[in-house]
């Protein structure tokens, strides 16, 4: 089982990642969004970040307009029909993604392979909406989706073994390390990615430190390339707040509660670098 022509659904900050790095590994893709506008935003992210590719001097301007010329963008779903893998890519909302995926049951042609790029919602719940369980699975990108090099490869029980090889096949196609994981809560990265996040924001709540002494005490001293209030504007608090809350319902692991603060500031509105504001300001 191969993939030469993949659907990407939702070309947000996601879903246009994907598909530009489907198109530079050569692949045909059709992207997917439900009006004009929000397609123009999403082709316009992918030009954008082509362009800078350009003026690094890791793409041609030639190499520029072939990517962009491998993808195809449509507000109609009914253009997915030829794919042979179709990667959900939508807001991250259960009632959202299980409508989408009963639409793509429909129009896709039998032996296509759907996937959910979910961060946290159960797999298996969303296959249960579609006619065909053993070719659904999820594959969890990361953003920046052109930098970062993961994809969890996640398979529920009734997951076909074949679909988990051809999309681990398709991750390294695209030039990204697949990582295996059954469906559960979080998968891999949130499970262990979220809590740490969380006693950051509670350090924080309860006075411990100041924002940049937390974040630089995990910079300086524990290697990592950003600290965890940088991290948690950078994932956009409202998407901490949500996830822990799905984490919490299945596990009921304090660990996994948001902390009170957090919920203030999603509140409030204030969000992280997508508003300008979150535990720093990014108006200036």
């Amino acid at each position: 089982m191969q993939f030469s022509k993949i659907g990407i659904v939702g070309c947000g900050q996601m879903g246009s990642g994907i598909a530009e790095v489907a198109a530079k590994a050569g692949l045909t893709v059709i992207a997917r969004e439900i009006n004009d506008e929000l397609l123009s935003k999403g082709k316009g992210r992918i030009e954008k970040s082509l362009a800078k590719a350009v003026e690094k001097g890791k793409l041609s301007a030639e190499e520029k307009s072939t990517v962009m010329g491998r993808i195809k963008f449509t507000t109609g779903i009914g253009d997915l029909c030829g794919c042979d893998l179709v990667i959900e890519a939508a807001t991250e909302d259960i009632k959202t993604k299980l409508g989408i995926f009963i639409e793509l049951d429909k129009v896709c042609k039998p032996e296509a392979v759907l996937a959910s790029n979910t961060s946290s919602l159960s797999i298996t719940e969303l296959a249960a909406g579609t006619s065909r369980p053993g070719k659904f699975l999820g594959m969890h990108f990361f953003n920046p989706v052109p930098v970062m090099k993961l994809v969890e490869v996640v398979r529920t029980v009734a997951t076909d073994e074949q679909v988990i090889q051809a999309a681990k096949g398709f991750a390294e196609q695209v030039g990204k390390v697949p990582v295996l994981a059954k469906d559960g809560g979080g998968f891999i990265v949130n499970r262990l990615l979220v809590p740490y996040l969380f006693d950051a924001i509670t350090v924080y709540q309860n006075g411990l430190a100041s924002r940049e002494d937390i974040d630089n005490g995990m910079k300086f001293g524990c290697g990592h390339p950003m600290g965890p209030l940088e991290l948690n504007d950078f994932i956009g608090l409202d998407t901490m707040f949500y996830i822990g809350e799905i984490l919490f319902e299945e596990f009921k692991e304090p660990r996994f509660a948001p902390p009170p603060l957090l919920k203030r500031m999603v509140q409030a509105g204030f969000l992280g670098k997508k508003t300008g504001r979150g535990f720093y300001d990014y108006r200036k």
